[in-house]
């Protein structure tokens, strides 16, 4: 998880805001701590924080590269899960790499294919390039929308970023509230309208949508990619061995780290899944795979079986992870603790979310980073 932030003013001489463009990017640390970036020039302004996963060494952002008599600078926050196949079909068309990250292989395709990459790209992403020359921004996000774009329009700017808070450091773009964003909260969440955030002026860049934005002539939204209704015709076995081997490749395509990763296993039907199959492809390296599950003072004290929860997760959990053979650790969380991080838990989504669930998984999460980097869920997949 990286953070990814830009200004692009047609008026304003932006080296001179550099107090402004710093506060923007200290907002986005906790999605990149390893390292920062920023590319400035009189007009516009790129700004990344990064978390290390592929190529530590050597995928700082932002990542420029000139093709024919274009400057491409990038900012890029996801992960792309065909890098190879897109590198190798970028190097038959003449072009070179100096480095092992999807990063690279992401500029040269725009740089090649311009948005007609989009469509080429397997994996969750949301970036935008800066074109010099050409003086506009062209912005994507993923099919599904995994990761985040947000922006804020007004004459011959524009302001985005990963996260509102980005935004929001920027005095142009006020904190407030409006009737649509209220609704939202109220009614809606934790669920979000595609496009729409809660803050007045501020919106979101759709899933499968890509944006251009020029000084003079403002955002232009097209929609690259949309989910389409199909006649399902496979008989039930063929069906079975189609997803079988499609969340397959999804996963070990996921498994792809120079840094540590492991699972996080609930012993639910979605998290069971990621498991098993990362934890077989860690044993064919020689390997073994590490889980992770949470649960609750006294939970087992206080636990009522139902019909909707016959039994306790622990008890799904450590039958999985015997299963798979998984190094599985139990992290316990106590009420007192959850209290005390439901207003960090806020913070981090930027507006009141789903309270305790918020702050139970981020304190989870923070357990995990003790050791390692990147973890897999299966959290809200059935949905």
């Amino acid at each position: 998880m990286c953070g990814i932030a830009g200004w692009i003013d047609g008026e304003r001489y932006l080296p001179d805001q550099q107090t402004v463009l710093d506060n923007m990017s200290k907002t986005l640390q906790r999605r990149g701590p390893d390292d920062s970036g920023q590319y400035l020039e009189p007009n516009a302004c790129l700004l990344h924080r990064r978390l290390a996963v592929v190529d530590p060494e050597n995928g700082r952002q932002p990542m420029i590269a000139q093709a024919g008599n274009e400057t491409y600078a990038l900012v890029y926050n996801g992960e792309l899960y065909n890098t190879d196949e897109l590198r190798s079909q970028l190097e038959h068309i003449g072009c070179t790499f100096q480095t092992h990250s999807d990063t690279e292989v992401l500029l040269n395709a725009y740089a090649m294919w311009g948005k007609n990459c989009l469509s080429k790209l397997n994996g969750i992403f949301a970036f935008a390039v800066w074109e010099k020359n050409s003086r506009r921004l062209f912005a994507a996000r993923d099919r599904m929308g995994v990761k985040p774009f947000y922006y804020y329009e007004y004459p011959d700017g524009l302001i985005f970023g990963s996260e509102i808070k980005a935004l929001l450091a920027n005095p142009l773009v006020e904190p407030v509230v409006d009737e649509d964003g209220l609704n939202q909260i109220f009614l809606l969440g934790p669920g979000a309208i595609p496009g729409k955030a809660v803050y007045r002026g501020m919106k979101e860049l759709a899933p499968g949508y890509c944006m251009t934005f020029t000084p003079e002539n403002g955002v232009h939204l097209h929609r690259w990619w949309k989910l389409l209704a199909r006649e399902h015709t496979e008989d039930e076995k063929t069906s079975i061995e189609h997803v079988r081997a499609l969340l397959t490749d999804s996963i070990r395509r996921q498994l792809v780290s120079d840094v540590p990763l492991c699972t996080l296993l609930s012993g639910g039907l979605d998290s069971s899944i990621i498991s098993a199959v990362a934890a077989e492809e860690y044993r064919k390296q020689g390997r073994q795979l590490t889980t992770y599950s949470v649960d609750y003072v006294d939970n087992a004290k206080y636990f009522q079986r139902n019909r909707f929860q016959p039994a306790p997760d622990s008890e799904y959990v450590g039958e999985m992870a015997d299963a798979i053979g998984s190094h599985h650790q139990n992290v316990i969380l106590d009420n007192a603790a959850q209290a005390d991080t439901l207003l960090d838990a806020v913070r981090a989504r930027d507006y009141p979310g789903m309270a305790d669930i918020d702050s139970s998984l981020l304190l989870f999460c923070r357990e995990i980073k003790k050791d390692f980097t990147v973890g897999l869920s299966g959290e809200c997949a059935d949905e």
